[in-house]
């Protein structure tokens, strides 16, 4: 999901069942089979990533099988997609360096899953209702239209008091403050699908699900330290939201425990938590790997219908990398995007404003060409 910033884009590997006719020698840009590598800015120098991709889209299908066998075994599938990976040494997590926030993470995120296990045993119509409220409260008016589409992108301007109570909605999803959150989905849009994006199958699907996060060292070496939020570290309340970030969970459970007691908390925030954690985390793994592309945005982004039911819209995933900066990622009628109806709702009302949306020049340029 992520950008304000330019990216540069992966190199693919073609089969060779492709015909030279499909190769675009008509522009400055070096295209491969409609895969464009253009270079608006060149950001930071990059190592090429170790990949192979198959799309089918639009006619254009690569045989996979060949295109693995060209890579003498070197190469492996990512189950039941046509995206293929280079093997590489596997890490042995315990033998690595672990910081304190790796640690941390483990701890939180497994401690939600614990909890969230005991949800059949504390049961009650009000604690399903009190979790799927905040599901819609911290997932989709915090994680989706806030974090996402209004800090990340800056797809809409909004009042700052409506600006900072959504943020807070996204700290309440347990996922990050908004700064770091903000951070790492602009390095994953500049170094998409690349050795450098900080959560891309590349490194296998579940490192791009949830493994990434385990890792800070990894994330270090690949982005460096966070210096692409400069426009919210000047804001008092985002840099206030860091530095106190985990006391604000901690008191919403306490005000869950006071409200229903004990099956509040394990619905209210684990199950919850659960469910908002991978259905975000869902938006980098599987919309990199299942699904398909309707624009030519040089990288593994996929349009994905169960996911972006799921998402709050999130899952139109290739309409969202081709055009970054826009607040509606389900471009066309029948593409469900919960979040757009709510920013779209915001500025008939007019609390949104500046909202952007793709040109039809735009979608022209971005658009897969027919053979």
């Amino acid at each position: 999901m992520a950008s304000l910033l330019t990216k540069p884009k992966p190199l693919f590997l073609c089969s060779p069942s492709l015909s030279p006719r499909t190769l675009n020698t008509s522009t400055p840009s070096l295209s491969f089979a409609r895969i464009s590598f253009t270079h608006h800015q060149k950001l930071a120098p990059f190592k090429p990533p170790s990949l192979v991709v198959a799309f089918s889209e639009k006619g254009l299908k690569r045989d996979v099988i060949t295109a693995a066998a060209a890579t003498e075994g070197d190469y492996r599938r990512i189950m039941l997609s046509d995206v293929l990976v280079k093997k590489k040494e596997k890490v042995v997590w315990w033998e690595r360096e672990w910081k304190a926030m790796d640690f941390g993470a483990v701890a939180v995120v497994l401690s939600m899953h614990l909890l969230s296990l005991l949800a059949p045993f504390q049961f009650n119509w009000r604690a399903v209702s009190v979790a799927f409220g905040l599901y819609i409260v911290t997932g989709l008016l915090g994680i989706t239209l806030s974090f996402h589409r209004n800090l990340s992108h800056k797809a809409f301007k909004l009042p700052k008091w409506l600006e900072y109570l959504f943020a807070y909605c996204g700290a309440q999803a347990l996922q990050g403050n908004p700064i770091d959150w903000v951070s790492t989905h602009r390095y994953h849009h500049q170094f998409c699908d690349s050795d450098r994006d900080p959560h891309s199958p590349l490194d296998g699907f579940w490192f791009s699900h949830m493994n990434w996060m385990f890792d800070t060292n990894t994330i270090t070496q690949r982005c460096g330290e966070p210096n692409n939020v400069g426009d919210l570290e000047k804001q008092p309340f985002y840099r206030f939201l860091r530095t106190t970030y985990i006391l604000h969970p901690v008191a919403l459970a306490v005000a869950l425990y006071a409200m229903g007691g004990f099956p509040f908390i394990v619905w209210g925030m684990g199950v919850r938590i659960v469910w908002v954690y991978h259905i975000t985390w869902l938006v980098n793994s599987a919309c990199h790997v299942w699904g398909k592309q309707a624009w030519n945005t040089g990288d593994l982004s996929k349009n994905n219908w169960w996911v972006a039911a799921l998402a709050f819209g999130e899952g139109w995933h290739n309409n969202h990398h081709a055009f970054e900066f826009s607040a509606r990622h389900g471009l066309e009628w029948w593409q469900l995007d919960m979040t757009w109806y709510v920013v779209r709702f915001l500025q008939a009302i007019g609390l949104a404003t500046d909202v952007k949306l793709p040109s039809e020049a735009q979608k022209q340029r971005m658009a897969l060409t027919s053979d």
